[in-house]
């Protein structure tokens, strides 16, 4: 038996990943370090090569007869998920099997169509991800204090929905159980509708001339990260999940008309004429329901952090040394952004603190040499 992220004992030994993307890797790694026996398996053996060299797992003898894995898990587009889990069933190569596609409906519709067992399948959608792709950027704690929905179906055993519970946590996430449509409603709202408004920021400056883009600051980089994802993957998310998604963009669409049309208004509006409610109401209700966003450990009510600027050279170990130096203080860094300076050979950590230490680690930093800003 092995030890989950907890340290709880797991009864996961041995399990197959298909898939050597971003997901499947980190999954891979997140198991290999809790010593479970991970085979690998994936079209691309460049891909699956990399995978095995970061020490995710070993190939999966393709030919070779031996008992069924304890657990399968396919991370493939939605669009194939059910053709590879017939196929994955057909060759029992597991006891248990689940997924780790984004959108869930369609693809339990397709499975149930192509004759899969239902019982030995549970739907799974880890809420970890990045907007680099590949084995190369995968990492082991990539769902660590992530949410992992698992969307079973009537049809499927207790048994298996217990090992891919035991899945999420002992890749350290937090498993919520909940069925296909809202989770595709849920990820539409979280996911799939802000990837889109980003890409339409991030759109704009396609057009923008080097004078802008040289004032693009944290805001406009925070905004459209994620907008480096891949395309063609989110095209095939959008279009397995294109109901809820459209209705989300249609509420953001209206939201954004209305503002613009307040503010194209102010100019000819006659002095002492309030035509700004729009605006304000936007900016009220986007604090209010950034406010909603679970922080640290889940909660909803998140404490109010202070932030430290510190000035660090941007060179290799600085950010290391910089969190060493606060851990010998026995500080915790909650968050951190770093905000660089075009042309210049340094930049500025924003550490995110309790307020209550940050007198300790101000002096702490200041002893050890580092230029620190607080109250900044």
């Amino acid at each position: 038996m092995n030890e989950d992220a907890e340290g709880r004992r797991s009864d996961l030994r041995r399990v197959t990943v298909i898939g050597t993307g971003l997901i499947g890797t980190s999954i891979a790694l997140a198991l290999r370090a809790h010593d479970v026996d991970v085979a690998l398996s994936d079209p691309d053996a460049s891909s699956l090569r990399l995978a095995c060299d970061l020490g995710a797992g070993r190939p999966l003898e393709e030919n070779a007869s031996s008992a069924p894995a304890d657990l399968a898990v396919i991370a493939a587009p939605p669009a194939v998920v059910p053709a590879v889990l017939r196929e994955a069933q057909n060759r029992g190569l597991a006891q248990v099997y689940t997924d780790v596609a984004s959108v869930k409906a369609s693809v339990l519709r397709e499975a149930e169509r192509s004759g899969c067992d239902m019982a030995t399948f549970v739907p799974g959608h880890p809420m970890g991800g990045r907007e680099k792709h590949g084995p190369g950027a995968a990492r082991a704690d990539l769902f660590l204090g992530r949410s992992w929905a698992l969307c079973p179906t009537g049809k499927a055993d207790p048994g298996s929905v217990a090992a891919v519970t035991e899945l999420a946590r002992v890749c350290g996430a937090d498993p919520l159980i909940l069925d296909a449509e809202a989770h595709d409603r849920a990820v539409a709202l979280v996911s799939h509708a802000p990837h889109v408004a980003s890409s339409a920021v991030a759109a704009r400056l396609s057009g923008g001339d080097e004078t802008a883009l040289a004032l693009a600051g944290q805001g406009v980089r925070d905004v459209t990260r994620i907008a480096g994802g891949d395309p063609t993957m989110w095209e095939e998310i959008l279009s397995h999940n294109a109901l809820p998604v459209a209705e989300v963009l249609a509420e953001v669409a209206e939201d954004l008309a209305a503002t613009a049309e307040a503010l194209r208004s102010l100019a000819g509006t006659a002095e002492g004429v309030d035509v700004l409610e729009p605006v304000r109401d936007l900016l009220s209700r986007g604090r209010a329901g950034h406010g909603r966003i679970p922080g640290k450990h889940g909660s909803v009510s998140r404490p109010e952090y202070t932030v430290m600027p510190v000035v660090i050279p941007d060179e290799p170990g600085a950010l290391g040394r910089l969190f060493a130096a606060a851990a010998t203080a026995g500080v915790n860094i909650e968050d951190v952004r770093i905000e660089h300076s075009p042309g210049l050979p340094l930049g500025v950590a924003e550490l995110y603190v309790l307020p209550e230490v940050l007198d300790t680690l101000a002096e702490a930093l200041s002893a050890d040499g580092w230029s620190v800003h607080p109250g900044a």
